[in-house]
């Protein structure tokens, strides 16, 4: 074959031959790594037959179109040659209604439905869903419109409740959220809390799940579901670092007691319900867990520590709203799931098979990333009618009020690498983002939850622009809110953005003042220029006041909502995580000596945030 008519059936299928570097360069894609790419995605082309069955067969997929997506207002087109003529829409409530096709140029569209919802299209001898989406999604704005909220973030695990067996659950959260809508704070937002692997409990990143369908019940506070009485004295679990093993192995201990008296007649009858709208779906993950070697049960407990999970974590929403939050919990969706996990044994049909997630090489990771992660195939969403993505925001939103979506770009587009190869032979794969954003619309507005697009990094302005329309808030970090040397003033800080000090991947404030030496002076100007401070700069050992100003400075940022990570409002240096490190950090094992209530008692902790509170009213 030759190389043009490679780069041709490659741009078809949505992978960008050429891209711009970090740097600002023009790079193409090899060959060997296109014909690589096309042959992962079933469009293998090398040889003249090859390449007509690609095309025969990306025509056929391009004219499956179980849902169509569009906007309130907004006339959409009709994928195909068709005619304009009579047709009928049925929404949602089983309302039905006629609808006369009207002719555009290259085609036939719908006219603009103002009811919002998943409706049915019949038109000819044909019918489609139609998912019709308000304009954007709901915003920190219509939520709170007459305040400028703030909240906490929160590393699940890392906190501390009595008896919590030595992992921080969603009581520790509830406590976490209480104590901080005390104090003013409207949200609490939290690490993963997807599934992972409980006959590996050494696999424990939050960001490599097994499956982001459900939930890790490790994460989950019985006590909830069961009482206090019924669930006993439980041991706090040791300070320090969690000993995932050790501390897994006792908590499933827990759950199987539970199990085994589990008799209550509306408890019963409520976990037969959970099991029931479940459905195959979570008949498959249970099936899956209980198959793994070394499993802590079978598939029926496997579906009893899921429905302890989702009322727990029910429980930890319900007790932060009641706690005057306006928001209470916002989840995290992570970019991708685990190539052996229980989503990708049992959902196939919506995956990427034979490549990798992750990013191209760059002035940090010269050779690039590589996370070994796999996510939803463009043409599986599509083909699927979009469900996988639907349900997999469903979850994230079922007991939240709102959302960060990690590398949001994955929207638009995702760097993919060919399994053998090196990350730096990878292609950019793009994304429905039209379709996508406008389904975050609508599960937005059902769920009435704020969405956050993590958008760090080599990110193009359009996509930034796009977010923006579609009510999707940025984040704006401290450590990058720069114009070269010079710290950005916190008027300058987007107003559709989410300010926060640092995040899970980035050092704490205390850790960046310690280690950085460059920087401590032009960030000591901007906290003096914003007069959120008149000390003399502080010593590097001396961070608690950097830490202080740090807060202050986010706090008045022109944000719609500011975050600020537990680790800031007690001034420790850890970190929770440094990526491309294994064992020279203790990733995801840092765990509070203190609950929740005594953290944020704490002089310093209790000036942070009287700060934030008396800043942002």
């Amino acid at each position: 074959m030759t190389d043009d008519a490679v780069r041709t059936l490659a741009r078809r299928a949505g992978i960008a031959v050429d891209w711009t570097d970090a740097a600002g360069g023009a790079q193409q894609v090899s060959i060997p790594s296109l014909t690589a790419i096309l042959a992962a995605l079933g469009l293998p082309c090398a040889t003249p037959g090859d390449l007509a069955d690609s095309k025969r067969r990306m025509a056929e997929r391009q004219a499956r179109c179980p849902l169509l997506t569009a906007t309130v207002g907004a006339q959409t087109p009709l994928p195909g040659p068709e005619l304009p003529g009579a047709a009928e829409i049925v929404l949602e409530d089983g309302t039905v209604a006629p609808v006369k096709l009207r002719a555009i140029d290259g085609g036939v569209a719908v006219p603009a439905i103002r009811i919002p919802g998943y409706h049915r299209l019949r038109y000819g001898d044909r019918e489609t869903g139609l998912a019709v989406a308000p304009r954007r999604c709901v915003t920190v704005d219509d939520i709170a419109p007459d305040a400028r909220p703030w909240g906490v973030m929160a590393q699940v695990y890392s906190l501390r409740r009595d008896g919590d067996g030595g992992i921080g659950d969603s009581g520790a959260v509830a406590e976490l959220a209480e104590a901080a809508a005390r104090r003013g704070a409207d949200a609490v937002t939290l690490s993963p809390t997807h599934a992972l692997f409980p006959a590996r409990p050494e696999r424990y990143g939050p960001y490599s799940p097994s499956s982001r369908l459900f939930l890790n019940p490790l994460l989950a506070d019985p006590s909830a579901v069961f009482g206090k009485d019924a669930v006993g004295k439980v041991p706090e679990g040791g300070a320090g670092l969690i000993d995932w093993p050790d501390a897994s192995r006792a908590k499933y201990a827990l759950f199987r007691r539970l199990y085994d008296r589990f008799s209550d007649p509306g408890l019963v009858a409520d976990f037969e319900r959970f099991v029931a709208t479940g459905g195959e779906r979570l008949a498959a993950h249970a099936r899956f867990e209980a198959a793994q070697e070394g499993a802590p049960g079978d598939e029926r407990f496997s579906l009893f520590l899921q429905w302890v999970a989702d009322r727990a974590f029910a429980s930890a929403q319900s007790r932060a709203r009641a706690a005057g939050m306006r928001i209470g919990l916002i989840t995290d969706l992570a970019v991708g799931i685990d190539r052996d996990g229980s989503e990708a044994a049992t959902r196939r049909q919506d995956l990427l098979s034979g490549l990798k997630i992750g990013a191209p090489p760059d002035a940090f990771n010269l050779a690039g990333q590589d996370w070994g992660l796999t996510t939803f195939s463009p043409d599986g969403l599509v083909a699927g009618g979009f469900e996988p993505f639907i349900a997999t925001l469903r979850a994230a939103l079922r007991h939240a009020g709102g959302v960060r979506i990690d590398h949001a770009m994955g929207l638009m587009r995702l760097w993919l690498i060919p399994d053998g190869a090196g990350a730096a032979d990878g292609a950019y794969l793009s994304y429905p983002l039209d379709d996508l954003l406008r389904l975050l619309a609508l599960e937005s507005h059902r769920h009435k939850a704020i969405v956050i697009g993590e958008d760090l990094g080599t990110v193009p302005p359009e996509f930034r622009r796009r977010c923006k329309r579609a009510g999707i808030a940025g984040m704006d970090v401290l450590w990058f809110q720069r114009d070269g040397e010079r710290f950005l003033p916190p008027a300058k800080w987007r107003s559709d953005a989410v300010a926060m000090t640092t995040t899970h991947d980035l050092p704490t404030v205390a850790g960046w003042w310690r280690s950085e030496e460059s920087g401590r002076a032009p960030l000591w100007r901007a906290f003096s220029d914003a007069e959120v401070t008149s000390d003399a700069q502080p010593a590097p050992d001396a961070p608690s006041t950097a830490v202080d100003a740090a807060v202050a400075f986010v706090a008045t940022a022109s944000s719609s909502l500011a975050l600020i990570p537990i680790e800031d409002i007690v001034g420790t240096s850890e970190q929770p995580n440094v990526p491309g490190t294994l064992d020279q950090h203790p990733n995801w094992r840092h765990r509070f000596d203190l609950s929740a209530e005594e953290l944020l008692a704490d002089p310093a902790a209790e000036h942070r945030l009287r700060s934030m509170r008396e800043r942002r009213a």
